[in-house]
């Protein structure tokens, strides 16, 4: 993985609860990897929704319908 410049910025706003992960605040890796398996980030996904790592398009759809 390529250095992320915007590391220390990134992780300052980081949502994603999977502290883990070696992405985590390099986003363009993060949403790469994410695309690659059919997932959305955990950014895009509201605090409550992130927390259960169902990183779906189903489920962000399930989701978003629920707050609007």
């Amino acid at each position: 993985m390529a250095k992320c410049e915007q590391l220390k910025k990134n992780l300052e706003g980081c949502t994603c609860t999977y502290t883990a992960c070696e992405r985590r605040g390099a986003c363009c890796a993060c949403v790469a990897h994410h695309r690659g398996v059919g997932q959305l980030p955990g950014c895009f996904f509201p605090p409550e929704a992130e927390k259960d790592y169902d990183r779906s398009a189903r489920h962000y759809v399930e989701v978003m319908r629920g707050r609007v």
